[in-house]
């Protein structure tokens, strides 16, 4: 390959490079209809913001109560901090994430008596297209699923794409944990809930096959869920 087909040839691959960059940020919404079952987590969870920052840009109150048919900005006003301060790498990417916890987020951490959401199963760690990580439970269909800390549950559901029905609970200000493709489920939005608590069955993943996707979530970021987990 000659001198000028090689440059002419590198010319190509970062104008194909800068195309792909515009074409994604062109696609990334901006605002969001809110439909009926929405909640402000769930709207929060899919488009990877902080809930208590997507209700700060849109003055919502601190009961989070959102309607059908109202449109929500996903992006802080223009002059705002697009978010308030977080805790050490709480927003660091997710290589980051899958090995480091600040002290501050350790200890609040410690709120939380983290326990295993199911008995036995293999758990593979698992990164989600879009970022992030989570655990791939495997176990039986119909098989009890526990809450993994004291907590409220704030959505269950099943519109958002790839989690199948999904249970939210919030633990505190910080920590959220996930639990997706449930089967039967036993408590609704609202209840308050005890760690070990049963709070639905398992289900079938996308492959048809018995398993958990769970997730804890520091600041609305999906983190290692092994980093909180007691060893098994």
């Amino acid at each position: 390959m000659t001198d000028l087909a090689r440059a002419r040839q590198i010319a190509l691959a970062a104008l194909a490079l800068v195309l792909s960059a515009c074409a994604s940020t062109a696609q990334r919404p901006t605002t969001y209809t809110v439909k009926r079952g929405d909640t402000l987590y769930s709207v929060a969870w899919r488009h990877r913001v902080e809930y208590r920052d997507l209700a700060r840009w849109n003055g919502i109150g601190r009961g989070y109560v959102i309607h059908p048919g109202q449109t929500l900005r996903l992006y802080p006003p223009p002059g705002r901090p697009a978010a308030r301060p977080a805790p050490v790498n709480a927003r660091a990417p997710a290589v980051a994430r899958a090995t480091a916890v600040s002290p501050k987020t350790a200890s609040s951490a410690s709120s939380v008596r983290w326990q295993w959401p199911v008995s036995g199963g293999a758990a593979r760690l698992t990164t989600r297209p879009n970022g992030g990580q989570g655990l791939t439970i495997g176990g039986r269909l119909g098989q009890e699923i526990r809450a993994a800390g004291a907590g409220r549950v704030v959505y269950k559901g099943s519109g958002l794409l790839g989690y199948g029905q999904l249970v939210i609970i919030k633990h505190n200000e910080t920590y959220l944990s996930a639990y997706g493709h449930t089967q039967s489920v036993s408590i609704r939005e609202g209840d308050a809930v005890a760690a070990g608590q049963r709070i639905a069955t398992m289900g079938s993943g996308p492959k048809g096959e018995p398993m958990l996707y769970f997730e804890i979530r520091v600041k609305g970021q999906p983190n290692n869920p092994l980093t909180f987990l007691p060893k098994r």
